[in-house]
């Protein structure tokens, strides 16, 4: 009997034990998430068109345009007016982050060095170019994931040239859409007034 109840007690301690260390790694594990959870674009690391990583920190204080992308799309021509507005405000803290993307009509289906020889040769761009990511759907990367469902801006990116401006502290603060040409006024005056708010 009295083997019994010894048995019985180590088995409760293995018992209890298990318990504690499984709440303790479920902890560790939600711990874990909580610190890789983003809470602005600022937070994530990129990867330009040149293979090199780019932590998107390194543009704090500074107004960004991040688009999607494409080189045989009918708003392709963007680009140019892309780099006529890098060009009027770069030197006022205003940077241009375009994300190549074969989502739509499969108009990107280029590799990182062709387009990057695309863009600077046809279009002249000196604005920053990443390498090509999936912008929606299973394969979407972690920065639209971000962009697309916990900014203040939800829902899947619709076409190419899709625009979203982040102020100086990181925050996305508007959208507009592909049919919007980069040089239009609203988008100027978005622009000029990010650059002349305040950082937070």
């Amino acid at each position: 009997m009295k083997s019994f109840h010894v048995q019985s007690a180590m088995y409760l301690v293995v018992v209890l034990f298990g318990v504690a260390l499984s709440s303790a790694q479920t902890k560790k594990t939600e711990m874990s998430n909580s610190a890789m959870r983003k809470t602005s674009v600022l937070d994530f690391t990129m990867t330009t068109i040149d293979g090199k990583p780019k932590p998107l920190s390194e543009y704090k204080g500074r107004v960004l345009m991040i688009i999607n992308t494409a080189s045989e799309c009918g708003y392709t021509p963007q680009y140019e007016t892309l780099q006529k507005l890098y060009q009027a405000y770069k030197d006022k803290g205003f940077e241009i982050l375009a994300f190549p993307a074969n989502n739509f009509g499969e108009q990107e289906p280029g590799t990182n060095t062709e387009i990057k020889k695309f863009c600077t040769t046809k279009y002249h761009t000196t604005f920053d170019l990443f390498e090509k990511i999936s912008v929606k759907g299973k394969d979407q990367h972690p920065l639209y994931k971000y962009i697309t469902q916990d900014s203040p801006f939800p829902g899947d990116v619709k076409w190419n040239f899709q625009k979203y401006f982040v102020d100086r502290s990181g925050k996305i603060v508007a959208r507009f859409m592909s049919a919007v040409d980069p040089m239009s006024d609203e988008i100027r005056k978005e622009v000029e007034n990010l650059l002349a708010a305040r950082q937070k």
